[in-house]
């Protein structure tokens, strides 16, 4: 297993730590964890070399932090820096930051949390709870030995990483990066400020959330087929995240036993700068092509929201972006029609055009939803 420095701490973090949000389920329900197939891979890994595990409150239905103190149990748990979330979002009060934290020592089963994150930082959250003076609680909980290092996962523009980065003595902090999201939410632009405050930096969604490596297009793998070196999808997200020195670790929300011992494997020599002048051109063409793909240039950014009607309009094209540019048809199609409400659909677009008019990328947003409905509505 490959160490890296955990900032201005001083330990060593294994580069590959074992996020507890996917694990294996029963009956299709994310409520049940499959616990005898889920503790054995997490004890396989943790004996392999992780040493960083991370879940959060809300994880598999609010089931994960149960879970993580079984499999943590017979003396795993002092083998590993454990990470879990306040639920901010759920937060009214200063009195609520104790309530969630005392709740998840209970549910985790320990007397402290190694490494405790503000969980999906946003603009509208962040300002709520810095109002409720988080930061003191972060502060008193480190004081009193319930959390040992304090950090936050984020969400949102650059620009707000940076605020967030600046109002506090952070200890490490979580942002999303692959190589097609290097200009998304903190992006490579954050990882390099946090990187000149000295904070480490934990990368989640290396993989996409497995849009990177579960059925790539034929066109993506005619690209990857032309390397001289031949690697999966799921190493070659791998060993680019691992190859930029400012990442300090990168969280795998792993869920089979293969997998598990397929990204140790890669993570291994995945070393910062090992990729060569060919490899970084060959990942530079799959960025391309996956941009190609893209039907609606939506950015997320949300200056079209809230819908007078209530459409999830990024949500919505997102949808329709992952059919065509990842494969993900069935299961954009059962989120469209089984998980969004009827009136966040596209198809309960009342053409008002509100949201043409203040679209930065000008989308012709009317007609796309339509298309959108077309593609993903039942037949």
């Amino acid at each position: 297993m490959q160490y890296r420095k955990f900032g201005k701490e001083g330990f060593d973090v294994s580069v590959l730590g074992f996020g507890c949000m996917r694990l294996p389920i029963l009956d299709g329900d994310d409520s049940k964890i499959h616990e005898a197939e889920a503790i054995s891979m997490l004890r396989k890994s943790i004996d392999l070399g992780v040493n960083y595990v991370d879940t959060a409150f809300f994880y598999h239905k609010g089931n994960s932090e149960r879970f993580v103190s079984k499999a943590l149990a017979d003396g795993y748990r002092e083998k590993v820096y454990l990470a879990t979330k306040l639920p901010v979002w759920l937060t009214n009060s200063y009195e609520d930051f104790d309530k969630y934290l005392n709740q998840q020592l209970k549910n985790l089963d320990t007397d402290w949390i190694d490494c405790y994150l503000l969980h999906g930082l946003h603009k509208e959250v962040w300002e709520k709870i810095k109002n409720l003076e988080v930061l003191d609680f972060l502060d008193a909980a480190k004081k009193d030995g319930r959390i040992k290092y304090a950090g936050f996962s984020f969400h949102d523009e650059v620009d707000l990483f940076k605020e967030i980065a600046d109002a506090y003595d952070w200890d490490f902090c979580q942002i999303q990066l692959n190589y097609t999201d290097t200009a998304y939410q903190a992006g490579i632009e954050g990882l390099g400020y946090a990187n000149d405050k000295n904070i480490p930096v934990i990368i989640m969604e290396p993989l996409k959330g497995g849009r990177l490596t579960i059925n790539p297009p034929d066109d993506i793998m005619t690209l990857w087929a032309q390397s001289e070196v031949q690697r999966t999808p799921a190493e070659w997200a791998l060993r680019w995240v691992c190859n930029q020195p400012e990442v300090t670790l990168v969280l795998s929300g792993m869920s089979t036993m293969e997998q598990v011992e397929e990204n140790i494997k890669i993570v291994e020599d995945a070393y910062p700068n090992t990729l060569t002048e060919a490899d970084l051109k060959i990942i530079d063409a799959v960025k391309e092509k996956y941009q190609q793909m893209i039907k609606v240039n939506c950015t997320g950014c949300e200056y079209c929201m809230p819908c007078p009607v209530g459409v999830n309009i990024p949500r919505n094209f997102t949808l329709y972006n992952d059919v065509f540019m990842y494969n993900l048809i069935d299961p954009s199609i059962q989120t469209y029609n089984n998980w969004l409400k009827e009136n966040e659909r596209a198809s309960a677009c009342a053409a008002c055009g509100k949201c043409m008019e203040v679209c930065p990328q000008n989308i012709d947003i009317i007609e796309h939803l339509k298309d959108v409905h077309k593609t993903l509505s039942k037949k």
